[in-house]
């Protein structure tokens, strides 16, 4: 037996967890037509099969016809979803794998113009700034049904064969009707705190009546909103002690905050450039207090700080939701000693960010995590060894040689630079992005510790990469700059990367044109104002920074709201010219094209994308037996690159930035789904 602490089993009631890692409920917004088919089960397989011990589904699964979905989550009120839970449940199961479901009512935090097109409700008239639906209050008979509808759900996932359903007091409904910042009713619902205890309690009630004594039920709820005016830690404790008290609950999952603006949900759910495991002690404060078998889930990334929260008895259970997300494989990794093989978390919560876009989550640096039917976590090897050069060492080169490696082929790599990360290691020149060298890390250790072989320092020409006789060369030298972009004075501005590198000194008072939307101007920005500069950025769209989720530009605004940093949207610069030693740009809009305004700066830094480096594709495409050309059927299907028409030779694919100008995550996805078939 191992003494690893996260690998000692845990007794839940009746049930046995094999170990304490778990997955906190989530929802990934896989479902379709809100039910969880294959997507969504072979998700959680994956995670069953990598030897987690329990896992739960949903995030949440709404109980009510008034409690619309809004980012995918199950329907828990029709009968439909008893078959498609069972089947999840029952090949998870088959690994050994427990499997809960969070039930709730969003109430307030959801949107009325969606589903059957329903007015949301709430125990009082507030609107949540995050879905801004303004609430109906809840009348007698709305309470009443709610109630039922919970009982309803439970007694549906207990037909599935589920072990457990944990119910939602967490920002959502049962948690409107327990803060006194959200719950205007009279009494018996509102008012003193065991009037605003009351909705939960029955709601509570209601479905151990319906699952009977040996049902699990457990709680994920706020012990303590951190706000002035709002539920207190004795509060929270006191709630919860009472439904023990009453065996209401077999289970505590504890949450310390609010989460109705997207900076209150980074403090719950903190991401990249914010602490780690911030409410860990806190949780474990109420474990004692409560007394119940606790779990708890917030930015606790690395196996480290889940050991410790087990060893200090702290939690009994240890939510590592994006981290499984990153890699389903933890717990197969630590029982045979593979623990530094662990693909790490980076904390860009690409996953999380994007189901608020109504987009399905994925992980920054894992493409198979969501496409489990057709992308393998694990590379099986290729019945005939081949040799592959890949040229650039960035995110996609190092994905492309990574999974080359796997399938055992002979691997060699050119980088320009003296590092491997091409634009990912420029990111994380910046305090708040730091993490992101962990895609990079990560990816050197697994090509180092297969043999890879590497070449810094190295700007590869065509007879350098038929030098080494390839059988498949794979063109990922990313992009450059955009720098045409202007109408004039395109050759007086600089890029973000100027900045971010450190070739280019900031100025005192800089205008940044974000026509882009994406991380780099915040990162200029964010190094702009670290040398004392005063910043304004400029973008044509109607909001800052549109491809960065709010949850994750929680700590840039943080940080550049307290500095002298300004934002004009719907403007865009369209010229830059020398005002003695200054520089005057201007400005026009999309909306009045006759409208101009100018800016007398030091410096103007200008975010347009990359294009792409590609000189060295062109250069070695008319010797490829492929000319280059890839077929997307094949590629999409999961079949080998067969295309032919050029000279016998080798296969020539690019791939990332070295295509067009996108993100981290499509340079690696590239990578994955042409090299797993090499």
């Amino acid at each position: 037996m191992s003494k690893d602490p996260l690998l000692q089993p845990f007794q839940l009631k009746h049930l046995t967890l094999k170990n304490r890692l778990m997955m906190s409920s989530h929802e990934p917004s896989y479902t379709e037509d809100g039910m969880p088919k294959d997507r969504y089960r072979l998700y959680h397989l994956e995670r069953a099969k990598g030897g987690l011990a329990m896992t739960m589904t949903a995030g949440s699964a709404v109980v009510s016809r008034d409690s619309p979905p809004v980012f995918g989550n199950i329907l828990a009120y029709t009968d439909e979803v008893v078959p498609w839970m069972r089947k999840l449940a029952d090949d998870c199961h088959e690994h050994g794998c427990a499997v809960m479901i969070q039930l709730t009512h969003l109430g307030r935090r959801s949107v009325w113009d969606g589903g059957d097109w329903l007015p949301s409700v709430a125990p009082g008239p507030f609107r949540e700034t995050a879905h801004r639906a303004f609430p109906k209050v809840a009348e007698d008979w709305d309470i009443e049904r709610i109630i039922t509808d919970f009982a309803d759900a439970t007694e549906r996932m207990q037909a599935a064969g589920l072990d457990g359903v944990e119910i939602e007091c967490y920002g959502h409904l049962l948690d409107q009707f327990l803060s006194p910042l959200t719950n205007t009713q009279p009494a018996p619902w509102g008012g003193d705190f065991s009037n605003r205890m009351r909705f939960a309690t029955e709601v509570l009630a209601a479905c151990r009546k319906r699952a009977g004594p040996k049902f699990i039920i457990g709680m994920r709820f706020v012990a303590d909103e951190d706000e002035p005016g709002g539920t207190t830690l004795e509060e929270g404790v006191a709630f919860a002690r009472h439904l023990k008290d009453a065996d209401l609950i077999d289970f505590i999952n504890v949450i310390r905050g609010r989460i109705h603006t997207d900076a209150a949900l980074a403090d719950v759910i903190p991401v990249q450039g914010m602490r780690s495991a911030p409410h860990l002690d806190f949780a474990g404060r109420v474990r004692t207090e409560v007394g119940l078998p606790t779990f708890h889930a917030s930015k606790i990334a690395d196996v480290a700080t889940a050991r410790h929260a087990v060893a200090t008895g702290q939690l009994d259970m240890v939510g590592m939701t994006r981290a499984h997300i990153a890699d389903p494989h933890i717990v197969e990794k630590l029982s045979e000693g593979r623990e530094d093989e662990i693909r790490p978390c980076v904390g860009a919560t690409y996953c999380l960010g994007r189901i608020y876009y109504g987009k399905a989550a994925l992980c920054i640096h894992n493409p198979a995590t969501g496409r489990e039917e057709t992308m393998p976590h694990k590379i099986a090897r290729a019945d005939t060894p081949r040799r592959v050069t890949v040229v650039g060492a960035g995110p996609a080169g190092l994905e492309a040689a990574r999974v080359a490696a796997e399938r055992g082929h002979n691997v060699t790599v050119f980088e320009a630079a003296d590092q491997p990360g091409g634009q990912v290691r420029l990111s994380a020149q910046t305090t708040l992005r730091t993490d992101m060298i962990g895609i990079i890390d990560w990816r050197m250790a697994q090509c180092q510790a297969m043999g890879v072989t590497f070449h810094f320092n190295t700007f590869a020409d065509a007879s350098d990469v038929t030098g080494t006789d390839p059988d498949v060369v794979i063109i990922a030298t990313g992009g450059l700059p955009n720098t045409e972009t202007l109408e004039a004075g395109n050759d007086l501005a600089v890029t973000p990367w100027d900045i971010l590198s450190g070739d280019v000194k900031p100025g005192e008072q800089v205008l940044i044109h974000d026509e882009t939307g994406d991380y780099a101007a915040l990162q200029a920005a964010e190094k702009l104002t670290d040398a004392g500069a005063e910043v304004e950025i400029v973008t044509p769209y109607s909001g800052a920074s549109t491809d960065v989720s709010g949850i994750t530009l929680v700590p840039f605004m943080r940080k550049l709201q307290a500095r002298d940093v300004r934002f004009t949207v719907t403007w865009r610069v369209t010229e830059v010219h020398r005002e003695g030693n200054r520089l005057r740009a201007v400005l026009g809009s999309d909306y009045a094209r006759d409208e101009r305004r100018a800016r007398l700066v030091d410096q103007v830094v200008v975010n347009h994308g990359t294009l792409p480096l590609d000189d060295l594709y062109f250069e070695l495409k008319p010797a490829s037996s492929n000319l280059g050309a890839m077929d997307y059927d094949d590629l999409i299907a999961g079949r080998p690159q067969t295309t032919r028409g050029g000279p016998d030779g080798f296969q020539l694919f690019r791939i990332g930035d070295a295509v067009s100008s996108r993100n981290t995550h499509a340079a690696i996805f590239d990578a994955l789904r042409l090299v797993k078939d090499l």
